[in-house]
């Protein structure tokens, strides 16, 4: 559970940097994505997670990263 906890408090500071770093960046960021439509913003998540996926895979199934 600590573990669980930790991870939510890495994606949360790792998803704020941006928003603190460069915010009117961020604004236009967030104007284009508004304008992608929702099957196309659907794959990127898919894709996305299946890169989560398999990086997580990896570096628990291999001893490359310890």
């Amino acid at each position: 559970m600590k573990l669980l906890i930790l991870l939510i408090g890495l994606v949360l500071i790792l998803e704020g940097l941006p928003y603190v770093a460069a915010p009117e960046a961020m604004q236009d960021w967030l104007k284009k994505l508004s304008e992608i439509g929702p099957n196309k913003l659907r794959s990127m998540g898919l894709f996305a997670m299946i890169i989560g996926l398999l990086i997580v895979f990896i570096v628990q199934k291999t001893s490359f990263f310890s």
